[in-house]
């Protein structure tokens, strides 16, 4: 059973950096992507940013520049450092890992951006 556990966000100040982690465990074959999206209260989940197994990187303009997605292939990880952090980033943020011609998703973790 494949499974994404996500760890780091928490509240940070306006202009500040967090970093998220989510790593993928169990019988995991053939890796095409794995990224990052956010759901703000009352919003739809949207797409941040992917990366692709040969490392090209793909985000969404309102992060491009800011956020940097990042992978260690070694041990089915991905990274989402993201820097100078504004209110509006603040979101439930989920990985998604597509492999094998399937969805994984990670438990959700919370960023809230405040002063």
């Amino acid at each position: 059973q494949v499974q994404l556990v996500q760890s780091g966000g928490g509240l940070v100040q306006p202009g500040g950096s967090l970093r998220l982690s989510c790593a993928a465990s169990g019988s995991i074959f053939s890796i095409y992507s794995m990224g990052w999206y956010r759901q703000a209260p009352g919003k739809q989940r949207e797409w941040i940013a992917t990366i692709f197994t040969g490392g090209t990187t793909t985000y969404t303009d309102s992060v491009q520049g800011r956020f940097t997605i990042s992978r260690d292939n070694a041990k089915n990880t991905v990274y989402l450092q993201m820097n100078s952090l504004k209110p509006e980033d603040t979101a439930v943020y989920y990985c998604r890992m597509v492999a094998a011609g399937r969805d994984y998703w990670g438990q959700g973790t919370q960023v809230t951006v405040s002063s």
